[in-house]
């Protein structure tokens, strides 16, 4: 069962706020909004999810083959690296993760599966509606690293409505000028450990961008920027290519997929999408701002936006199924280089959720098709 005491941290945390204050919007569960502009993350959904956003403490010594590091900074990374060299001890690809959330929420250090419940508990909490996107990132990422095998790292973002985009791309940029930093000893790192642990297994030449929701817009908006700069301003980093995983991009106009009556996710809702763009994209704009339609006619056009090989992870039954199609026929339309992986009868970030790809023999399948495949594509480019 939960912990003692979440009853009392749920008696907490769903009061009124303090000071007076009054909530004008909310998304149910995620966030409210208060009347003086602050935001209220506290959990306010079913507590028995509460324990699922702890977040995960970073360790030196190996877990499942991997250790656990964290580079505070101008941003904040977090680094999986396996113990696995290289064939013949060379180095290893980066893979920068670029969390989703909706530009609002989360954090990738977040837990989502708590060693100590019972299979019964498990069963019992995981009807409850789990965080979105961030939770399992711990567990999908230290898999993913050891799988391709690559150093895997996580970049903390900044969230909306606070900080509202671009800032979430700023972020991403300056994640690998970080990068670029410490594999040439530059100030970036500072003098701490994992800074030159980092160093010593990083191929930073062979840089790729991967995020799920969100993040997978973060994924086209990062490469896109850094991608106008002379290739010599970065090197020796190069960004080889990009992962956008069931990306964000929608159109003002619902898609038919939007409309379509599918089962309630635990994971992504209309409201959520809707509300969530409305705090992150610039003030006025619509869902046809670039951001969230680089496909749309208010964007530059895809010929002319340069971009590295791309794999797009695209969910059956996800409610912007239509969306995320439209940006891959569109970037072949454009003569880019693009992969797409259908993930038969999943929905939005399936892969983020570690009770159904434990225990669910699709569900897992369908999320060792999606590893199979990133590394693949890691290993093409």
């Amino acid at each position: 069962m939960a912990p003692a005491n979440v009853d009392q941290q749920q008696k907490q945390e769903v009061r009124a706020p303090a000071g007076g204050r009054k909530v004008v919007d909310e998304v149910s569960g995620w966030l409210r909004v208060l009347d003086d502009g602050s935001v209220d993350r506290t959990w306010t959904g079913p507590p028995e999810a509460l324990p699922l956003m702890q977040p995960v403490a970073p360790y030196a010594e190996p877990r499942d083959g991997h250790t656990l590091h964290d580079l505070p900074g101008e941003p904040n990374l977090r680094v999986y690296l396996p113990e696995v060299a290289g064939p013949g001890g060379a180095r290893l690809p980066v893979i920068l993760n670029l969390h989703g959330g909706g530009f609002c929420i989360s954090h990738p250090s977040w837990l989502m599966y708590h060693q100590g419940w019972s299979q019964e508990s498990i069963f019992f909490i995981a009807p409850a509606r789990p965080p979105l996107s961030a939770p399992v990132y711990h567990h999908f990422y230290a898999r993913l690293a050891c799988a391709v095998p690559a150093v895997v790292v996580a970049v903390e973002l900044p969230l909306a409505p606070e900080r509202r985009l671009p800032a979430h791309i700023d972020t991403g940029v300056a994640a690998l000028r970080r990068l670029r930093a410490i594999a040439l000893s530059e100030d970036g790192g500072g003098p701490a450990p994992a800074a030159a642990l980092l160093r010593g297994a990083a191929d930073v030449s062979r840089v790729f961008l991967i995020g799920d929701s969100s993040g997978g817009n973060l994924v086209h908006l990062v490469a896109a920027q850094v991608g106008q700069d002379d290739a010599s301003q970065w090197a020796p980093l190069r960004v080889a290519g990009g992962i956008p995983i069931h990306p964000g991009f929608v159109r003002a106009a619902r898609s038919r997929s939007e409309l379509e009556k599918k089962p309630d996710s635990v994971f992504f809702t209309l409201d959520m999408l809707d509300k969530f763009l409305a705090y992150a994209l610039p003030e006025g704009a619509t869902k046809d701002h670039p951001f969230s339609c680089p496909m749309g006619p208010l964007a530059p056009p895809l010929a002319s936006v340069p971009l590295p090989p791309m794999l797009v992870s695209v969910a059956e039954d996800d409610l912007i199924r239509d969306t995320n199609l439209e940006y891959c026929d569109a970037l072949r339309a454009a003569g880019k280089e693009v992969e797409v992986l259908v993930n038969r009868g999943m929905s939005h970030s399936f892969h983020l959720n570690k009770y159904a790809v434990d225990m669910d023999p699709t569900t897992g399948e369908r999320a060792r098709e999606l590893i199979d495949a990133i590394r693949s594509f890691i290993s093409r480019h």
